[in-house]
């Protein structure tokens, strides 16, 4: 998506390319655009000039767009649905794994494609482990 992103104004750009540029397998990338085509993230382009291309323009997507599109289920290993899980009521570790998946969520919102390929520094709400200082 960040490659698709740099491209955006360029038009459809065929999925080797960004596979070459990004060091990817191909078949893994076949494998993401179609989560991500059912999203309405990527679209396709038929033809010789065809390809893929951004569906929206990359000040309107996020890094959670992208994730929840490619991603099955929640993203940590607890699930907020305790009747999924017969260790819910027991769980020691439940309520960590729902906060950190929250967290996840809130910061992922705030970065956009552009962000992300411009390297813009915004304020982070996560703190790093011991000296206090933002990430």
């Amino acid at each position: 998506m960040a490659e698709l992103a740099r491209r955006y104004d360029q038009g459809p750009v065929q999925l080797g390319e960004v596979a070459r540029a990004q060091e990817l397998p191909l078949k893994y990338l076949e494998q993401l655009v179609i989560p991500l085509r059912r999203a309405g993230l990527v679209k396709g382009v038929r033809g010789s000039k065809g390809g893929h291309m951004l569906a929206r323009s990359p000040d309107e997507i996020t890094v959670w767009d992208v994730m929840t599109a490619v991603e099955e289920g929640p993203l940590t290993p607890c699930s907020r649905d305790a009747e999924g899980c017969s260790r819910a009521p027991v769980c020691d570790t439940r309520e960590v794994w729902c906060r950190l998946e929250e967290l996840m969520a809130r910061e992922l919102k705030t970065i956009t494609l552009s962000r992300l390929i411009g390297g813009e520094k915004e304020e982070s709400h996560v703190q790093r482990e011991g000296d206090g200082t933002l990430c």
